[in-house]
């Protein structure tokens, strides 16, 4: 099973790096294009980090790091699928649309620490006018016990009346929070200045004691 995985995970970079734009030149003419390509697609980073108060819990942050080109995706999460555990990821962007545009991210991850296994996973991202639906699933195969593979999912709808703001419902699927909810709703607000956005969420809002994540997102 182990050695699949390798094979799956080997096989999913040679298929991103192949779909990156990244070309292969002959050795006169490869200053030239890597010029060129670097000009029709360059790298763009973002860095983000939640902060999540956990009510009777254990408190803890979850950071993310992405780097793309192109249709070229990679990401690394720590504390994202369990607690103490890391993933990194490979993917391909893909977009459509015009005025109701379509962006979407099938990716494939390694799953380590606390919790191993892999993981296959896709990003959405559906913008029309003001409105803005994002989604971020996986499914992890857990490589000890298959008993404890698990599906979650990050789900935003929101609405931006001003470049500065947004604010819309958020929800999640997870094992992370300590509640017997497979499935938490909340409400977001983000606030953005310059290349910088801070993010708060409430989970459970109206409860005696919600769950709040606190964020702060950079991307350049």
């Amino acid at each position: 099973m182990m050695n699949n995985w390798k094979h799956l995970l080997a096989a999913a970079l040679f298929w991103a790096v192949s779909l990156s734009g990244v070309g292969i030149a002959s050795a006169g003419s490869a200053s030239f294009a890597i010029v060129d390509e670097a000009v029709a697609n360059p790298w763009s980073f973002s860095l983000s980090d939640y902060t999540y108060l956990i009510p009777d819990g254990r408190n803890y942050t979850q950071p993310t790091f992405t780097a793309d080109r192109g249709r070229f995706h990679f990401e690394a999460r720590y504390n994202y699928e369990a607690l103490s555990t890391g993933s990194v990821w490979l993917g391909c962007n893909f977009s459509a649309g015009d005025e109701l545009t379509l962006e979407v991210t099938p990716m494939i991850g390694g799953v380590f620490g606390d919790t191993r296994g892999v993981a296959p996973g896709l990003e959405l991202t559906l913008d029309w006018k003001k409105l803005s639906f994002y989604s971020e699933t996986e499914y992890v195969i857990d490589s000890a016990n298959q008993s404890d593979n698990f599906l979650y999912t990050w789900l935003e709808l929101t609405y931006k009346p001003w470049d500065w703001l947004r604010a819309g419902l958020v929800a999640q699927r997870s094992r992370l929070q300590g509640s017997s909810l497979d499935v938490e709703r909340g409400i977001l607000v983000g606030l953005t200045w310059k290349k910088v956005e801070f993010i708060t969420c409430v989970f459970f809002p109206g409860s005696e004691q919600p769950t709040v994540a606190l964020g702060v997102s950079v991307s350049y």
